[in-house]
């Protein structure tokens, strides 16, 4: 989910184990020219996760061991949760709503969010759990870890 701190998990993760790192919020961005927001403003949601799953695909599909940062969206689309699921290990960064909220600042790169942060990070929470837990191999609660505390203990994990 978004404010789960995956990218900053991430780019610690990847130092760690020292492996490449991919963002696929990140990728999008590079390869479109744009904002995730404009891509959303312009083109639409349904575009935006046809872009999401191209840039998973992307990275699962990289020759090199990687630590990918997926977008907290990816799991709508059953053929993203098939390429999780064979890709490695998926470790689920959980956090309550609330948390969530908290660290998701003023949201201006976070279009699903409007102007009720909190109540839509409960709904996308309550939609995507199932699949977030469909496809995570570990789960690991970060609402009251830092970065580098998670990375540490994802280390620990696929070590």
């Amino acid at each position: 989910m978004m404010g789960s701190g995956k990218t900053r998990v991430g780019r610690q993760l990847a130092g760690r184990l020292g492996l490449a790192f991919v963002d696929s919020d990140e990728q999008i961005e590079r390869r479109h020219g744009r904002t995730v927001r404009e891509i959303f403003e312009t083109d639409g949601e349904p575009a935006f996760r046809r872009l999401e799953a191209e840039a998973l695909a992307a990275a699962v599909g990289s020759p090199a061991r990687s630590v990918i940062a997926a977008a907290g969206g990816v799991v709508l689309d059953a053929r993203n949760r098939e390429l999780l699921a064979r890709a490695g290990t998926v470790v689920w960064l959980r956090a309550r709503p609330e948390v969530l909220a908290t660290r998701v600042g003023d949201h201006d790169h976070r279009p699903l969010l409007g102007d009720d942060a909190l109540g839509v990070l409960r709904r996308l929470d309550a939609e995507r759990t199932p699949l977030y837990r469909e496809v995570a191999d570990a789960v690991l609660d970060v609402g009251e870890l830092s970065p580098d505390e998670a990375a540490a203990r994802i280390a620990e994990l696929v070590a």
